[in-house]
């Protein structure tokens, strides 16, 4: 379906900074809605979705390092970036699951996770708990807007 390719390009590098998550939200409560998926297809999907863009994110950052900032994509986005690496430092690894959340530096947060330098387990483990409050509030929100829908 397209829940897991929405989750990934929503948080995906670069892309994730034109698609809006509201595209995914509505796509969701649609097919919630409409009965053609349940919550319990629709988050699994998300999830997987959401964590594999992230973990795409965190190792592009890691292979390009500094270089990152070099970029075409990165002098294109500069503000965004130093949005994005100030609230990093702001929030240290709690920007993880922070990032996750806020999404005008979703797409940006594990990709700058890798360039710092961020261990690759401790980036694993706190995106896993980062992507399932993501995927709990998405829960909550299709379950709660689909059942808005009138028969």
């Amino acid at each position: 379906m397209l829940i897991f390719p929405l989750a990934f390009l929503e948080a995906c590098p670069g892309i994730g900074l034109l698609i809006s998550g509201a595209v995914l939200l509505a796509v969701a409560v649609f097919l919630y809605s409409e009965q053609v998926l349940t919550l319990t297809q629709i988050l699994p999907l998300a999830f997987a979705g959401a964590c594999l863009s992230d973990h795409l994110g965190f190792y592009l950052g890691r292979w390009l390092g500094d270089k990152l900032h070099n970029t075409a994509f990165a002098k294109k986005r500069a503000s965004q970036l130093h949005k994005a690496e100030q609230f990093i430092l702001k929030h240290g690894t709690g920007a993880i699951v922070l990032g996750r959340l806020v999404p005008a530096v979703r797409s940006l947060v594990p990709m700058l996770a890798g360039v710092s330098g961020t261990s690759r387990l401790k980036f694993s483990l706190i995106d896993f708990l980062a992507c399932a409050i993501w995927v709990g509030g998405l829960g909550v929100l299709v379950a709660s807007l689909g059942n808005l829908v009138p028969d």
